[in-house]
């Protein structure tokens, strides 16, 4: 075996920088110490120093006591300073030098109205960090097509790179943005560390056999440096320890390796040391190494599969070809109440887990499906967001500003301002409710998932509209929802779009308001009277013509009738008699008494019941004439101080006949009798 180490593998300064001031701080014994988020996309280094007393936190609302929040080389927004300090605790900020000229670069660059450009993975805690020094207003795109799907920019451009971005994606990204757009002012942020280190690696790559790169399962420059080497060697592989080495034949072969900026020396030495202990194994193995080569080999963290072997109340064992069998509690299996192993398991089943401890100190390797199953979960979120595709969740808890709902165990937040098209009073009407959300926000880092069941809505409420306006036609019937009511009628929803029913429509009978006979969100059916596409209005018709009582009038009264009706209004010109309700017939003034009388109101009262003859009826212009002397007539005793003249709207069926003055009335009654 022939080795080819990179001098540049290992820690970077401002990591090596960040490591040293929190065991400085350590040292100190000043309080608890707290990072916002891992330090460094290192499991080992973060391992160590929660063993020294460090906690990360994902989040500054969970620290409640004083101490000390390491700001991690990452970066971080400008508020979270101005938070920390509020809550008043100690800031340690060990930002990336690097890092913080870019803060300060794109702060300047905004406060002088350039539109700022981020070249980088917008879910990199590095890249939200700098996004927020333009209050989170940047343009983040990651490659050639993202450019392509720019729109139109018209302000001055700033751009500027994620410091491990590699220098040929920076290259071509920016070949597509001069094709596009004239006035840019570009910064090759790239840190200078990361270049060399992506330079060796390629230069070590292109002459060995094998190629291993060390980092975090997480670290984006151990990723890049994975996607160079990976180029120009086949045979590459991205491990985080000693422990992930592949079982590949080393014997006479040239191997290189390097390391990402946040593995430290002695993780790329045990590695060295690893497989030189490799080269110097015999080629035939003994009959135990042989067995335990013939084993499964389980690291902490990994998903694998495994054969269900037996259950109780409590475990469920599974074999995975490990020299122990995998015990998963009940608690571990399923969030389901009601759930019964011996009516849902099998023996030969084949799961999916998550192993949590490969050695629970009894031999035994402790298991989850749950995890499993939240990591799925967790993709199905991660795709959902990027396809804008809603997703399935039910609502578990209300919150101050909103609920909290779950999508298979995974939580998400809905503001109350997103869960309806509308403003909601009272939020635990949704509680328990499963509905369909967006989800708008994403941050994986964080875990915070924040979903919108408002967009589907508008979205679903604006096809409709569409498709109103696209059928509507006159006489057309539509299941409609009583909205909100005003003195002239009600508005009804068709599907999106409001359409008023006027009074006059509500009912065949006269009506004061429209609560008479509707009742908000009932459902009812209603017809298209008329529309106004350019005015976005519509008249809708409620009352049915089988409800019409002059649909049987001609059958019901003839002219020579005497029906027995109540007076119900009264004019200088006469009266009006209900005969049922919904027909009314005029008594004129000069059919009511043999004598002359001024007013209705001196032998009349509205209430009083009388007896009167059909003179005329005509069903088409619904009107009916009727003579009270012609029976029984009403002669004045004396003036009646409750008959006063009616200030009610006149029927329109009787408007066009009536006379506008009392002069019209009295030239009316004299040639009446004439």
């Amino acid at each position: 075996m022939e080795l080819f180490v990179a001098k540049t593998a290992g820690f970077c300064f401002g990591v090596a920088k960040a490591i040293k001031q929190t065991n400085d701080l350590i040292s100190k014994e000043t309080g608890k110490i707290y990072t916002l988020g891992p330090i460094i996309h290192n499991e080992q280094v973060v391992n160590d120093l929660k063993g020294k007393g460090v906690s990360p936190v994902e989040n500054i609302d969970v620290i409640n006591e004083p101490g000390n929040v390491i700001i991690r080389t990452h970066g971080v927004i400008p508020e979270i300073y101005d938070d920390l300090k509020k809550k008043g605790l100690n800031i340690v900020d060990v930002t990336c030098p690097d890092v913080k000229k870019i803060h300060l670069l794109v702060k300047e660059k905004y406060s002088q109205g350039y539109k700022v450009i981020i070249v980088g993975d917008k879910k990199h805690p590095e890249v939200e960090g700098i996004n927020g020094w333009c209050s989170n207003e940047a343009t983040i795109i990651d490659s050639v097509e993202d450019v392509e799907g720019l729109g139109q920019i018209n302000q001055k451009i700033c751009i500027v790179a994620q410091t491990t971005l590699t220098r040929e994606k920076w290259i071509k990204i920016n070949e597509a943005l001069d094709m596009k757009y004239k006035e840019i002012e570009r910064y090759e942020t790239i840190c200078n560390a990361t270049s060399k280190r992506q330079i060796e690696a390629e230069e070590i790559s292109k002459k060995v056999d094998i190629m291993i790169v060390i980092g975090g399962k997480i670290s984006s420059n151990t990723q890049k440096l994975f996607e160079i080497c990976k180029k120009y060697c086949n045979e590459t592989y991205k491990i985080e320890t000693s422990g992930d080495l592949p079982s590949v034949n080393i014997k006479n072969k040239k191997i290189g390796v390097t390391a990402g900026a946040s593995t430290p020396d002695w993780i790329i030495k045990e590695v060295i040391e690893k497989m030189n202990e490799l080269d110097k194994q015999e080629n035939e193995l003994s009959f135990k190494d042989a067995f335990e080569s013939s084993l499964v080999t389980l690291r902490t963290g990994e998903i694998v599969k495994g054969k269900i072997i037996g259950f109780n109340n409590a475990e469920v064992f599974v074999d995975m070809g490990f020299k122990s069998d995998g015990i998963i509690s009940v608690e571990e299996f399923t969030d389901d109440p009601d759930f019964n192993p011996y009516e849902s398991l099998k023996v030969g089943d084949e799961i999916e887990v998550f192993v949590v401890r490969v050695n629970d100190g009894e031999g035994s390797v402790q298991l989850s499906k749950k995890k499993v199953e939240a990591m799925k979960v967790w993709d199905k979120i991660d795709e959902a967001y990027e396809n804008k595709t809603p997703i399935k969740v039910k609502v578990i808890e209300v919150t101050k500003g909103g609920v909290i709902a779950s999508a298979n165990g995974v939580r998400v937040f809905i503001p109350a301002s997103q869960i309806g098209d509308r403003f909601v009073k009272d939020l635990n009407e949704y509680l328990k409710q499963v509905i369909f959300v967006r989800i708008i926000e994403l941050n994986k880092s964080k875990r915070k998932i924040v979903g919108s069941q408002r967009v589907i809505l508008q979205e679903e409420r604006s096809r409709k509209v569409g498709d109103v306006w696209e059928t509507i036609e006159k006489g057309k019937k539509y299941s409609g929802i009583v909205k909100s009511f005003t003195d002239f009628g009600a508005f009804v929803d068709i599907g999106g779009v409001d359409g008023l029913i006027h009074m006059s429509e509500i009912s065949w009978k006269k009506i004061k308001h429209p609560s008479e006979v509707l009742k908000i969100n009932d459902e009812i059916e209603v017809i298209i009277l008329d529309f106004d596409k350019d005015k976005k209005r519509i008249s809708l018709g409620f009352r049915k013509k089988e409800d019409n009582p002059w649909v049987n009038a001609a059958e019901k009264y003839k002219a020579g009738d005497i029906i027995n009706g109540k007076v119900v209004r009264l004019f200088p010109f006469g009266a009006f008699v209900e005969l049922e309700e919904g027909i009314d017939g005029l008594v004129h003034i000069s059919q009511i008494s043999n004598s002359r009388i001024g007013k209705p109101g001196d032998v009349l009262v509205v209430g009083q019941g009388v007896e009167a003859k059909i003179t005329e009826i005509n069903t088409e212009t619904k009107k009916i004439s009727l003579s009270i002397k012609d029976v029984n007539p009403i002669e004045p005793v004396s003036k009646n101080s409750e008959g006063t003249e009616n200030t009610e709207e006149l029927p329109t069926e009787y408007k066009e006949d009536m006379p506008n003055t009392i002069g019209d009335i009295t030239n009316s009654i004299s040639e009446e009798k004439e």
